[in-house]
């Protein structure tokens, strides 16, 4: 479990907070998206939880331990892959041997399994990759580490429309019971499938910290034509299928999938109840 208690933060020299008395529980088994604009503290909030920050007051546990501290047993069961990182001129093997001591339960299978599912050979020259490729063989690398867990910023920009498929297909084999992803990003369409909890950041608040049963059993998502806008609808945008609409579910009316821009949006705006 992942707690972040009452925390303030702001970068040195800045003047203006990124959080304030902000406070967030993280529970284990679960797949979240954590959505805002740019500079609502997205990436700021996964750099706290593994430690790499360090909040002005409060605290961010993991597994009642301090994340600030970076204590081995902490750092062993979590494992950041950032927007920009890079790797060094070797070949994968070099770089697992050198790194997978750190991950106790590092998985040869899972991560031959990511390279197969990705296209890319067993033991590649990190140096020839491209940037595209270069992210899924940290990814692979960071699905098989097995920390309890993963934390990802950003992590299908760069990829093509069938990488990004990929994606979600070696996350969900990768995913055991015991297992907490947090997926930071914009590109909300290429993990929509994958969440089962969603979190919307503004500015210093949280706007929504909900699953997606939660969501599926209050609202409904589809499109309507002017004639069927009634009073169920909370929002609506115009595109060209009609009205994409949320509106909140009836008696008897079957679950949708959650549109996540539409959801979004209507929170920004303080339109869900």
């Amino acid at each position: 479990m992942i707690d972040v208690i009452n925390i303030r933060f702001s970068y040195p020299g800045q003047k203006s907070l990124v959080f304030n008395d902000f406070n967030l529980r993280l529970e284990q088994n679960r797949i979240y998206g954590l959505l805002g604009k740019n500079g609502t503290g997205k990436s700021t909030l996964l750099y706290l939880i593994s430690g790499l920050l360090r909040p002005n007051k409060g605290m961010v546990t993991v597994d009642g331990d301090v994340a600030a501290e970076r204590k081995a047993e902490m750092l062993s069961e979590i494992f950041l892959v950032p927007e920009e990182f890079d790797l060094p001129n070797c070949h994968l093997a070099e770089y697992v041997r050198l790194n997978r001591t750190f991950y106790p339960r590092f998985s040869d299978d899972i991560l031959s399994n990511c390279l197969s599912e990705f296209g890319l050979p067993e033991n590649p020259n990190l140096k020839e990759l491209s940037m595209g490729q270069k992210k899924k063989v940290f990814m692979s690398f960071a699905l098989a580490t097995c920390t309890r867990y993963l934390l990802m910023d950003e992590p299908t920009n760069g990829l093509d429309i069938p990488s990004k498929s990929q994606f979600r297909k070696v996350v969900a084999q990768s995913m055991s019971e015991d297992r907490t992803l947090i997926i930071s990003t914009h590109q909300v369409h290429d993990v929509e499938q994958l969440l089962d909890h969603i979190l919307i950041l503004t500015e210093r608040n949280l706007l929504l910290d909900a699953s997606t049963m939660e969501i599926q059993q209050k609202y409904v998502f589809g499109y309507r034509t002017p004639a069927e806008m009634d009073s169920t609808v909370i929002y609506a945008e115009p595109s060209l299928q009609g009205n994409a609409v949320i509106a909140r579910r009836q008696e008897g009316q079957p679950e949708t999938q959650i549109n996540l821009e539409l959801l979004f949006s209507a929170a920004v705006q303080g339109k869900l109840d």
